[in-house]
């Protein structure tokens, strides 16, 4: 019977301990559970920070950007209009001096045809008064605008 009672016993206390063990086994794989749970969670939220992190950065390069193109943008219309300026001065100049030209031109068409009218004149009074021919020439006049003679040897 005492045989008996220390078998019963024993089975009792294996059954026991493969309970224990089974318990054992079943909260050692209820923490790996909640440990892989909570690494899944922390990569999760690793993942999250980055991509906020990587689309800030984008978002900074973006108005970055922005804000570089409105500056080249300022000075490109700024280089446009001070372009236009200079070209108008140019325009301007350009009249001017064919303005002045054509000025020039009919200044010197008037003295000539002055000239030649006082010229005529004076042919005219030489043959009515029988006077001797007169030299027209001056000897300031040259085609070349200098005189050569006062070049040559004395």
């Amino acid at each position: 019977l005492a045989n008996q009672l220390l078998k019963v016993k024993r089975k009792a206390k294996q059954e026991q301990d493969q309970q224990n063990e089974l318990q054992k086994q079943a909260i050692i794989s209820q923490q790996q559970v909640k440990s892989q749970q909570m690494a899944a969670q922390v990569q999760m939220q690793k993942i999250e920070l980055e991509t906020q992190s990587k689309l800030k950065y984008k978002q900074g390069e973006m108005q970055l950007e922005i804000e570089r193109n409105k500056a080249e943008a300022a000075l490109k219309s700024q280089l446009m209009q001070q372009e236009f300026q200079y070209n108008l001065q140019l325009r301007n100049l350009d009249a001017n001096a064919l303005a002045n030209r054509e000025q020039s031109r009919e200044k010197a068409k008037s003295e000539r045809i002055s000239q030649q009218n006082t010229e005529q004149s004076k042919l005219i009074t030489q043959r009515k008064n029988n006077l001797p021919p007169q030299n027209f020439e001056s000897n300031e006049d040259s085609l070349d605008g200098f005189d050569l003679a006062e070049f040559e040897p004395r």
